[in-house]
C-alpha cells in the first residue's frame, strides 16, 4: 500500500511539473512574439498609418490592438521588467503627472468618465513600456523601421503633392488618409521631415544623403503646401539642434542651408507667413494667462472646460494655442514641473549620449515638438494622433534609449574613422590571423590586440542600418552581463572605403575545436564534451542564438571556462530558445566533419548528460530525436 502511495505521489508531482513547464514555455513564446513582432508592427502603424488610413478611430484601435494592450499583457506576464523601466527619469516623470492629472480630478468640473479620462494616461503609460521592451530585445529593428515609416510617409506626401498641385495657391492642402485639418497634418509631414533630415547628418554613407536631401525638400514642400506657420518655426529650431548636437562639415552646410532657405522662403511665401498676421495666438495667450493667474498652483483640473473667444472670431476656442500654457491651465505648477522636467531631461540625456545616432534623431523630433508647441495644442495627455508626434512619441523613445544604453542593448560607444594611411601602417606592422578573396578578416596588432574588419556589401543588407561590426561590440557587452565570457571592445573604426572595423583585447586560450585536436586522451575528451555540453544548455537557456556556433568559436580559456568568439552573427532572445532554435543551432554545428565526429557521433552521451543539467528533458529529448534523424540522412 506505501509503495502504491509513493508511486502515485510520483506521479502527481511529474504531472504538475509538466503542467508548470508547459505553462512556463506557453508564457515565453508569447512574451517572445509581442517583444519581437507585435510591438515592432504596432509601433510602425503607429508612425505611419494616419498617412492611409481613412479615420482616426481606426488608428486608435490599431495602436489599442497592436501596441498598448500587448505591452499591457507582456507586463503582466513578466513583471520583473518594470525593474530596469521605472528607474528612468523620463518615466517617472510621467507617471507623476498622469497621477497628479488623476487627483486633479478632484476639482475639475469635466463631465466625462473616470475611466474614460484614466484610460489616455494608461495608452500613453504603454507607449513608454512598449518601446522600452521593444528596444530591448529588438534593437535591431529600431532604425529599419524608423526608415520604412519614412518611406511610407514619403510615398503618401508625394501623392499628397501631385493631387494637391492644380489647387489655387491661397488653398491649404490637408492630405489624405486620416487627415482633417492643414495644421495637423503638418505636424505628421513635419516629423518625417525632420527624420530625413537627422539620418543626412548622422549618415555615414554618401548614397544615404543623395536619398535624404530630396526626401527632405518633398516633406517641406508639403509643410509649405499646408499654409501652416507653426511647423516652419519648429523644423528651424530642430535645424539648429542639429547643427550643434552633430556638429561637423555638415553643420556648416546646414546653418547656410538654413539661412539661404530663409531667405527663399521669406521671398516667395511671405504673403503666407504674415498675411494671417497672429492668428489671434497673441489674444489667446493673455486670456489664458488671466485664467492661470487665479489657480497657479494646482490649475483647474484634468479635462476642465475652457472657453476661450478673442474680438472678431464667432469660434468659441477650447484650448489656449500653446502647450505649456494647457498644462498651466488644467494642473497648475505643480503638474507643469514635471512636464517641464521630462522635456528637459529628454534634451540633457540625448546631449550626453550624441554618440548614438538615435538620440540625435529622437531629440531633433523633441525640438521639433517643442517648437510645434509654442502655437499650437494645449491638451494634456491626448488620445493617439497627430500631437503625439510632437512630444509623447519622441520622448518615449529618447527613453527606451536610455533604459537600454544601461542594459548595454545599444551601442554607446563613437565611431572613430580610421583614415587609409593610418590603416596602412597597422596593417603593416600586423599579423593577419584570418583572410578571404578579398583580404584581412582579423589583425593581430603589435600591442596584441586585435583588429576585425567587416567589409562593405555592394547590395542592401541589414547590416546598412547596424553595421556588423557595431553588432559585434553590443553582443560583446551583452554577453558580459548575462556573464558570458567575451572579448572586450576597445574601439570601433569605419574605413574610407566603407568597411567597419572593431578592435578588442582577445581573451587568453584556445579554441575548442585545436583543444579536442591535441587530446589524446578518451576520458579527458569526454569530460569535456560533457562540460560543453553544459555550456551550450547556458546558452540556450539564457536566450543566446549564436548563428556561427562550432567549435572553433567557442574559446576555452586558460581558467577552464569558456567563451565566445566572431559574435557579429548573435541573437539574445528574450526566453530561453524555443525547441525549433535549439535544433536548427545543432544542424549548423553537424556542417562540420570534425566537430560532428566528435560530438554527435563519439560524445554524443556525454553531450546530451551535460546539457540535460540545465535543459529539460524535453529540450534534450528534442536534440536526440534531431541528431538521430540528421545521421540518420548521413548515412543514406
Amino acid at each position: 500500500m506505501a509503495t502504491t502511495l509513493v508511486w502515485l505521489s510520483k506521479i502527481r508531482n511529474e504531472f504538475y511539473r509538466m503542467q508548470f513547464s508547459y505553462l512556463s514555455y506557453s508564457k515565453n513564446r508569447v512574451f517572445d512574439f509581442i517583444c519581437l513582432w507585435l510591438l515592432p508592427i504596432g509601433f510602425l502603424l503607429l508612425l505611419s498609418d494616419l498617412y492611409f488610413l481613412p479615420g482616426r478611430s481606426i488608428h486608435h484601435k490599431l495602436y489599442y490592438g497592436l501596441f498598448s494592450i500587448p505591452t499591457l499583457i507582456a507586463i503582466i506576464l513578466r513583471p520583473r521588467e518594470l525593474k530596469d523601466i521605472l528607474r528612468e527619469p523620463l518615466v517617472l516623470g510621467f507617471i507623476l503627472l498622469s497621477l497628479w492629472s488623476i487627483v486633479s480630478l478632484i476639482w475639475s468640473n469635466t463631465q466625462d468618465d473616470f475611466v474614460g479620462l484614466v484610460r489616455p494616461a494608461l495608452h500613453m503609460l504603454m507607449l513608454y513600456f512598449g518601446c522600452s521592451l521593444m528596444v530591448k530585445y529588438r534593437a535591431d529593428i529600431l532604425q529599419p523601421l524608423f526608415f520604412s515609416a519614412a518611406i511610407i510617409a514619403l510615398i503618401a506626401t508625394l501623392y499628397n503633392l501631385w493631387v494637391f498641385l492644380p489647387n489655387s495657391p491661397e488653398a491649404r492642402m490637408i492630405g489624405a488618409g486620416a487627415f482633417d485639418n492643414p495644421l495637423l497634418s503638418s505636424h505628421a509631414f513635419g516629423f518625417f521631415c525632420i527624420y530625413w533630415l537627422a539620418l543626412g547628418m548622422t549618415c555615414k554613407r554618401a548614397y544615404v544623403l543623395l536619398i535624404a536631401a530630396p526626401a527632405f525638400l518633398i516633406m517641406f514642400a508639403a509643410i509649405l503646401a499646408t499654409g501652416s506657420r507653426t511647423p516652419l518655426v519648429a523644423v528651424v529650431l530642430a535645424m539648429v539642434w542639429l547643427s550643434f548636437i552633430c556638429w561637423n562639415r555638415r553643420s556648416l552646410a546646414l546653418i547656410s542651408m538654413l539661412v539661404g532657405g530663409g531667405i527663399v522662403v521669406m521671398t516667395m511665401f511671405s504673403e503666407m507667413i504674415l498675411g494671417r498676421g497672429s492668428s489671434f495666438r497673441i489674444e489667446l495667450w493673455q486670456m489664458a494667462l488671466v485664467l492661470i493667474e487665479q489657480r497657479p498652483w494646482i490649475g483647474y483640473g484634468y479635462d476642465a472646460a475652457l472657453s476661450l473667444q478673442p474680438q472678431g472670431i464667432d469660434e468659441i476656442l477650447s484650448e489656449p494655442h500653446n502647450f505649456a500654457l494647457g498644462v498651466l491651465y488644467y494642473v497648475g505648477i505643480l503638474g507643469f514641473l514635471p512636464w517641464l522636467f521630462m522635456q528637459v531631461w529628454g534634451l540633457y540625456s540625448s546631449w550626453r549620449h550624441r554618440v548614438q545616432p538615435l538620440f540625435i534623431l529622437a531629440s531633433a523630433w523633441l525640438v521639433y515638438g517643442i517648437g510645434a508647441g509654442l502655437t499650437e495644442g494645449g491638451g494634456l495627455i491626448p488620445r493617439p494622433k497627430e500631437h503625439w508626434y510632437l512630444l509623447w512619441i519622441p520622448l518615449a523613445v529618447i527613453a527606451a534609449l536610455n533604459i537600454n544604453l544601461r542594459l548595454k542593448t545599444l551601442r554607446g560607444r563613437a565611431v572613430n574613422r580610421l583614415p587609409e594611411p593610418a590603416f596602412k601602417t597597422l596593417e603593416a606592422h600586423a599579423q593577419v590571423i584570418e583572410e578571404d578573396g578579398l583580404g584581412p578578416k582579423v589583425l593581430r596588432l603589435e600591442n596584441g590586440n586585435f583588429l576585425k574588419l567587416f567589409r562593405a556589401r555592394r547590395c542592401y543588407t541589414s547590416g546598412s542600418f547596424n553595421p556588423y561590426s557595431e553588432r559585434f561590440a553590443v553582443n560583446s557587452e551583452r554577453l558580459q552581463a548575462i556573464g558570458i565570457p567575451a572579448p572586450k571592445i576597445l574601439d570601433l573604426y569605419l574605413l574610407t572605403d566603407g568597411s567597419s572595423a572593431v578592435l578588442y583585447q582577445p581573451l587568453p586560450g584556445q579554441t575548442l575545436r585545436q583543444v579536442m585536436q591535441s587530446m589524446g586522451s578518451a576520458s579527458v575528451r569526454q569530460a569535456l564534451v560533457e562540460r560543453f555540453g553544459k555550456f551550450l544548455a547556458q546558452l540556450h537557456d539564457k536566450g543566446v542564438y549564436f548563428r556561427s556556433l562550432h567549435l572553433g568559436n567557442v574559446l576555452l580559456m586558460d581558467d577552464g571556462e569558456f567563451a565566445l568568439i566572431d559574435i557579429a552573427d548573435m541573437r539574445i532572445y528574450p526566453s530561453p530558445l524555443r525547441n525549433a532554435l535549439r535544433q536548427r543551432n545543432l544542424r549548423h554545428m553537424q556542417r562540420y566533419p570534425e566537430d560532428r565526429r566528435w560530438l554527435f557521433e563519439e560524445q554524443l552521451p556525454e553531450l546530451l548528460q551535460g546539457y540535460a543539467t540545465l535543459a529539460s528533458p524535453t529540450a534534450v529529448e528534442g536534440l536526440r530525436q534531431q541528431v538521430a534523424a540528421l545521421t540518420q540522412m548521413a548515412k543514406v
